[in-house]
């Protein structure tokens, strides 16, 4: 039961330190967060390893599936057939020519 605890809470700090903009950026960056994350609320849900276990996987897979969403080129970002530029407080489109179509 401690083991459970310490490892939980373990699992909270990694999750809420600050990541590295690459990490976001990317599918093994979501894979990596999305585990983390997924086995933090698994563990939690359940109180058991198993729990913790699956919710990794499950965590793991759907940050991968979001992080390999948008790919970035020389600083601006290719998502769904158009070229966004990162802008406070969100994203812009701009022309293709910035992601070099």
């Amino acid at each position: 039961m401690k083991g459970t605890i310490v490892a939980t809470a373990l699992l909270a700090m990694t999750a809420v330190l600050p990541q590295p903009a690459a990490a976001q950026n990317n599918a093994v960056g979501g894979a990596i967060v999305g585990g983390v994350v997924g086995g933090v609320i698994g563990g939690a849900a359940t109180g058991r390893a198993e729990g913790a276990l699956v919710g990794a996987v499950i965590g793991g897979v759907a940050g991968a599936a979001i992080g390999a969403e948008a790919e970035r080129r020389r600083g601006y970002y290719w998502h769904r057939g158009a070229c966004y530029r990162a802008v406070p407080g969100g994203y812009q489109q701009v022309s293709p020519r910035r992601c070099g179509v």
